[in-house]
């Protein structure tokens, strides 16, 4: 049986569940993100080449060097290593925040607070979650740093000049993946279906296989797992509560400590203070602590259930 706050939050979802509106409503969400990223990408290449051109004027040379720039920046086996870069593709998550909010409403007739929930209820649960999850995941990279110290990134005081735009910019990154996965696919295949593995398995599913990277090399079928059981923490949070508010604050805490403290070597580390000693792709040490961070936030998962349904 579901969670009575669960249902509660399903009654606009339920009024029009049709699947070929769920259908229609993920093509516009895919036309909204290509819509955003397109002329951001644009916008982002020119502003490039007009740097590199200086004072002369701006050439399809700039135009190709700032092109040929943004692809290694954001391609390259070093992964997204320059503070630019991270931006930029923190920002191409506008459209995929706003896309589900505008499908629910064009297809399914649905408000925002039907999909985030009562602003109280998730301001809540956005807060329970990252005061269990921020000391636990500060006192463990004090741990991990204490027995394998991690390379220094950037200076102290570039990393806080940049706050002011990265912690908004995670906000929306994080937000436009609970909105999608946990807000409107989980919400709308509850609304049609009755079986777990569906309405919980199906997003879940998902927002694992978007976390597919090559270059994790042998260490990928961890990530995988990772991302599926956070996938499903997440589902399981958002169902006890019944708004996104939990989901929504221990995916912006996760990503707050994996971008700005201590990110993994050779991915998006051109916002963190600190970058970890061993890649993505070592078999062993980083195995290792990726099952290590497994059950840390299967913890911080059982900690926030309890604080928020007792």
């Amino acid at each position: 049986m579901r969670a009575p706050e669960f249902e509660a939050s399903l009654h606009e979802a339920k009024l029009y569940p049709q699947l070929w509106r769920l259908l229609l409503g993920v093509l516009f969400i895919v036309f909204i993100y290509i819509s955003t990223v397109v002329p951001l990408s644009v916008g982002t290449v020119v502003a490039m080449a007009r740097s590199m051109a200086g004072e002369e004027p701006m050439t399809m040379f700039h135009i190709t060097a700032a092109l040929r720039t943004l692809q290694t920046n954001l391609a390259g086996t070093g992964g997204i290593a320059t503070p630019a870069t991270v931006f930029f593709a923190l920002a191409t998550f506008a459209g995929l925040f706003a896309g589900p909010l505008l499908a629910a409403a064009a297809f399914h007739f649905r408000g925002p607070g039907s999909v985030f929930g009562p602003f109280g209820d998730w301001a809540r649960g956005f807060g329970t979650a990252l005061m269990v999850q921020v000391p636990i995941l500060a006192a463990i990279s004090l741990v991990g740093a204490w027995i394998d110290p991690p390379t220094a990134n950037l200076a102290f005081g570039d990393w806080l000049r940049y706050l002011p735009l990265a912690l908004p910019l995670i906000f929306l990154q994080t937000g436009a993946e609970e909105v999608l996965f946990r807000g409107y696919l989980q919400q709308q295949l509850a609304a049609r279906f009755a079986a777990r593995v569906i309405w919980m398995g199906l997003p879940a599913l998902a927002f694992a296989l978007l976390h597919w990277s090559p270059a994790a090399g042998p260490n990928l079928p961890v990530i995988l797992l990772s991302s599926f059981i956070f996938g499903l923490i997440a589902a399981d949070l958002t169902e006890q509560t019944g708004n996104l508010g939990a989901a929504m604050g221990l995916h912006f805490g996760n990503n707050f400590f994996g971008m700005l403290v201590v990110a993994i070597a050779n991915t998006i580390t051109g916002l963190a203070l600190y970058v970890s000693p061993s890649p993505l792709n070592e078999f062993g040490g980083m195995t290792l602590a990726m099952g290590i961070s497994i059950v840390i936030m299967l913890v911080v998962w059982w900690i926030t259930r309890r604080l928020l349904t007792r």
